[in-house]
């Protein structure tokens, strides 16, 4: 973990890991994006004005997101509700606010949707693949506890910390996994939630029962890391998929139809994301009509949502194939 990347002497400002790699992500979506689309189009100015409105929405959608599912965090202090660069964002926020916008693009600019739609699809989880690792570095995103040697131990004060040294009703958990001393807490809530010291006013002996004793942070799954990982798999594999698609002119093959690419993602980030929601402990439950167990993430029944859209959408793009399919898109 490591949320502060760089913080200038002198001028008291401090620039957040998440930001930097979330730019990361942006600029390696948008050159891999520019360089797939010579195959289909010369005009570059489209991409990048498809992933400027993509960026643009994409986080005022996920930070809407998840300020909806995470207000208690914010009373008080509502300016913190734009502090972006130091994470909390869901993906499917953006998800759900960028498309819409892209599509209004296109139209209004009469361009072809779905051929841009299967392109923007790729840079999508490029451009994750890079942003979870800014969650890694945040801290956020993190897993349930594990013995497994994949297990990361996060600092003190730390979002894990701070759920793991409470208990969490919104996630049907009364207790916390670690009971740590009320001496370690300098406010307590009515709600039993405990407001930690900051690590300068601990003894030496409380800090080192929480660095290296038996208060330490116990081990989580890096689910940051899986979902990076996950959404660099998917990239690759949307790519495959799209070539396949742009080489098949006659759109008979399967999964080769256009907006199919787009489709698909629907289908596969929502079943890793699903499971990935299974050992993550930080988003709270809510409904669940499903009831694999009791309670489910919002991500989790978005995923599902997500899942039978993205097949209805195969269905419905593979019986809508056009005569004569283009294998250029339009300058």
């Amino acid at each position: 973990m490591h949320p502060e990347l760089i913080k200038l002497p002198f001028f008291n400002f401090t620039i957040h890991s998440f930001g930097p790699m979330m730019v990361t992500g942006f600029i390696v979506a948008y050159f891999l994006l520019l360089h797939l689309s010579r195959k289909i189009t010369n005009n570059n100015q489209i991409i990048t004005n498809i992933l400027i409105y993509s960026l643009i929405a994409g986080v005022i959608g996920a930070r809407a997101f998840y300020v909806i599912h995470h207000l208690s965090q914010f009373e008080g202090d509502f300016l913190s509700v734009f502090a972006t660069w130091r994470g909390g964002l869901e993906f499917y926020g953006g998800i759900i606010l960028a498309v819409p916008v892209i599509i209004i693009y296109l139209s209004y600019r009469k361009l072809p949707i779905l051929p841009y739609l299967d392109l923007l699809a790729i840079g999508i989880m490029a451009g994750l693949a890079f942003g979870r690792i800014g969650c890694f570095l945040n801290g956020c995103c993190f897993g349930k506890p594990t013995e497994l040697p994949v297990g990361v131990r996060f600092p003190y004060n730390s979002y894990v910390y701070n759920n793991q040294v409470n208990p969490n009703l919104k996630r049907n958990r009364p207790e916390p996994r670690l009971n740590l001393p009320q001496d370690y807490f300098f406010y307590v809530d009515e709600k039993g939630y405990g407001y930690l010291k900051p690590m300068e006013e601990l003894s030496s002996e409380q800090r080192y029962e929480v660095t290296k004793g038996k208060y330490r942070c116990l081990p989580v799954h890096p689910t940051q890391l899986y979902s990076s990982a996950n959404a660099a798999f998917l990239c690759f594999l949307l790519y495959l998929f799209w070539r396949r698609s742009i080489n098949d002119t006659d759109k008979k093959r399967f999964l080769t139809a256009d907006g199919q690419t787009f489709s698909l993602v629907f289908v596969l980030y929502g079943i890793t994301r699903f499971i990935l929601e299974c050992i993550r402990d930080d988003n709270p439950f809510e409904y669940s009509w499903w009831a694999i167990y009791k309670g489910g993430t919002v991500s989790q029944n978005v995923s599902i949502y997500m899942i039978i859209i993205g097949l209805v959408l195969l269905v419905l793009f593979q019986l809508k194939i056009p005569k004569n399919t283009p294998n250029k898109l339009s300058n």
